[in-house]
Order: C-alpha cells, then sequence, then structure tokens
C-alpha cells in the first residue's frame, strides 16, 4: 500500500505536471514576475468559474481578509462578528485592523457559525459578519444576508476553505461560495482545494466601487505610478503562482468530486454507529450525492461520542496515519483574543468541539486500499 499522507501534493502534481511546467516556463522565458500576464488570465478565468464580476489577485488567504475589511472602510473600534469555531487567521486580520472581534458559537451539526447567536451578538457597534465555510460546507449564508440588510452590515465570506462549493438558495438556486456575500476572501495555500506551490489569495466581490478601492489597496494604494490615493499593502500574488493556479483551475471540479467520492466511501463505513457523528450538509442536502456541489471536503472531519480523541490519534500515528485536530483551542480561549466580555456559557458547542473533532486524511490521491486501511483501523480503536 502507497503511504498515506494528509495532503498528497507530490501524486497530484505528477498527474498535471506537463500542464504545469510549460506555464511555469512560459514565466521564466518572459520574467513578467509580478502582475504578468498569466496573473490577468487565472484573476479572468476564476471570475468566469465562480460567476463574480471582480476577482483581485493578493499574496495569500490572510492579506485577502483584511484587504477586504480595509476596502469597505471598517473603523477602530467597529465590531465584526463572526465564529469561535476556526482557524486564527480570520480573528487574527480583525484584530490588526483596531477592529473589535465579536466571537460567537457555532452549529452543532454544520460547524459553521450559528445564526442565531449571531443575532444576540448584533449591538449597534456592528458593522460587518464574517461566516467561514469550514472544512468546505457553505454556511447558511441567506439567513446571514438577511440578517445584514436588516441591520445594514457587511459580510465577508471567508471562502479559504470553500472554493468550488455551491450554495443553495432558499429559492432552489445556485451560488458558488464566494460570490454572494459583499466581498469575500480565498487562499490558496498548497493544501487548498486549489492550491499553488507557494503562498497566494484572493478577494472577491460583485460591488465595481470596492473592487476599484482593493485594486489600490493590494498595490500600495496606487492606481498611477506614484500617486498614492488610498492607504495600501504591498500584497500581490506572483505571475509564477498565478501559473500554476491557471493549471490546476480547470481540474478543481474533478478535484472536488474525488473529495466526495472519498467522504461517501468513509461515511458507509463509519454510519450508525453509535460513537461517531459523521459529517453532514446543509438542511436539503446531505453534502455527499452526486448532484450538487455543496460541499467540498477540505477536511473531513468526524465528531466522536465517548471516545478518547487524543488516543485516537496516538493510534492513528502508531499505524502511520496522519490525522488532524482542527481546532484543539477555541478563539476565545487564545491567549491573543481573550476578552472579559465572553462567558463560556455562550460557547457550548465549540467547547465540546475541541475536545471530540478528528480530521482523516482528504486529498484527491486517496484509493480504496488506503481507505479502507483509514476506516478499519478506526473502527477497531473505537470497537475495543
Amino acid at each position: 500500500m502507497k503511504k498515506i499522507q494528509m495532503v498528497d501534493l507530490q501524486s497530484q502534481y505528477a498527474k498535471i505536471k506537463d500542464i504545469v511546467d510549460p506555464s511555469i516556463q512560459e514565466v521564466m522565458d518572459s520574467a513578467t514576475f509580478i502582475n504578468g500576464p498569466k496573473v490577468h488570465e487565472f484573476q479572468k478565468n476564476l471570475e468566469d468559474y465562480l460567476g463574480v464580476k471582480h476577482v483581485i489577485p493578493c499574496a495569500n488567504g490572510t492579506d485577502a481578509l483584511q484587504i477586504a475589511m480595509m476596502g469597505l472602510g471598517l473603523k477602530p473600534g467597529d465590531e465584526v462578528i463572526t465564529a469561535d469555531f476556526t482557524f486564527a487567521a480570520t480573528v487574527e486580520v480583525i484584530a490588526l485592523l483596531q477592529l473589535t472581534p465579536v466571537l460567537v458559537d457555532v452549529d452543532p451539526v454544520t460547524f459553521n457559525i450559528d445564526v442565531e447567536a449571531i443575532k444576540k451578538a448584533i449591538t449597534p457597534k456592528t458593522k460587518a459578519i464574517v461566516p467561514v465555510h469550514l472544512f468546505g460546507l457553505p454556511a447558511n449564508m441567506d439567513a446571514i444576508m438577511d440578517l445584514a440588510k436588516e441591520h445594514n452590515l457587511f459580510v465577508i465570506e471567508d471562502n479559504a476553505q470553500g472554493i468550488g462549493a455551491e450554495y443553495t438558495h432558499r429559492d432552489g438556486s445556485k451560488t458558488k461560495t464566494g460570490a454572494i456575500g459583499h466581498a469575500a476572501s480565498t487562499s490558496f495555500f498548497p493544501s487548498k482545494n486549489l492550491g499553488c506551490y507557494g503562498d497566494g489569495g484572493a478577494i472577491f466581490t460583485n460591488d465595481d466601487d470596492l473592487a476599484h478601492t482593493i485594486r489600490g489597496i493590494v498595490n500600495h494604494g496606487m492606481y498611477e505610478r506614484y500617486h498614492h490615493d488610498v492607504v495600501g499593502v504591498n500584497s500581490r500574488l506572483d505571475s509564477i503562482q498565478a501559473a500554476v493556479l491557471n493549471a490546476k483551475l480547470p481540474h478543481l471540479d474533478t478535484y472536488n468530486a474525488a473529495r466526495r467520492r472519498t467522504a461517501r466511501k468513509y461515511n458507509e463505513a463509519f454510519k450508525n454507529h453509535k460513537n461517531i457523528i459523521i459529517p453532514t450538509g446543509l438542511t436539503t442536502c446531505e453534502g455527499i450525492c452526486d448532484t450538487c456541489d455543496c460541499h467540498v471536503f477540505h477536511q473531513y472531519t468526524l465528531n466522536l461520542v465517548d471516545v478518547d480523541r487524543d488516543a485516537l490519534v496516538a493510534h492513528l500515528q502508531e499505524k502511520n496515519i496522519p490525522c488532524g485536530v482542527y481546532y484543539p483551542i477555541p478563539l476565545h480561549r487564545q491567549k491573543a483574543y481573550k476578552d472579559e466580555r465572553y462567558n463560556e456559557a455562550d460557547f457550548k458547542v465549540t467547547n465540546a468541539l475541541v475536545t471530540s473533532v478528528i480530521s482523516l486524511p482528504m486529498h484527491t490521491e486517496l484509493d480504496d486500499e488506503q481507505i479502507t486501511f483509514i476506516t478499519d483501523t478506526v473502527l477497531n480503536f473505537i470497537n475495543l
């Protein structure tokens, strides 16, 4: 059996080497390393794929989220509501901009931000909501956009884990995540569903004026060389990374379909087990069907019941099966983001999840032999 990896980028690259290498060579031959033709080509192709008017590439996903907030004109002291159960980058940029992060609990089924918790957290100082499409499952965007409209708030989608996912609206129409809110950010970190071979990110929006502002921000606030019209940063996607992404973008739907196939096999092995809660989708879909793209499984995450999660992690490692715990410490307990405003009673779901979740290997190259070995190993441990 081939060695099991959490993410197998080597095998993925081997299958597209004949496309990636010439694309990189074009950049080398032209020496257009910053804002070259490959960047503009990728930008246009991603706009077409997402069905969004504007894609503004940048240096990484964290920058993308920060720049989106800068573009929206959020000011120090403005409150921004986001999920407690996610990676720190989401709250990090809020704090860096001297905004006030307001962390709220998540839904126990989807792990995404709890709409009822958002409602309770809104104050006159609230200016934005940042839903995270956690592990590749879209957040409840219709309800979030309704709240935003009611309270005149911005919505910034954190789409770092959800690129390629489709959200099904109440009326049955579908929109790619990242094209629903006022703005969105994504990361092209190598392990993402659409990843480059370094760092990269992008901001999405359908707002022409916002897109114009953001294009200046990513380039030192310049629209014309040496004319600095807005306060900006230096955050650009380099041409080599754009070449890689442009080569991989046509394969994204195939990659996501492969992830869903693996998720189905995992779910089949674990279904109806009293100690395992398998990933689910939205109320209209279990997230693993053949006819929709609602869940793109950036991570495949189990919620364990009456199981020593850390002992299972150790057991898997003994068997050379990598796994992940996303995330072991809730954001409201992190030293950098502790705040006396927070009440532990408001984070019941998150506080439970951080002790019970485990993510199994999930990537495009997993084969049936590996999946069977992984699921058998998990089940054998739990059934002891």
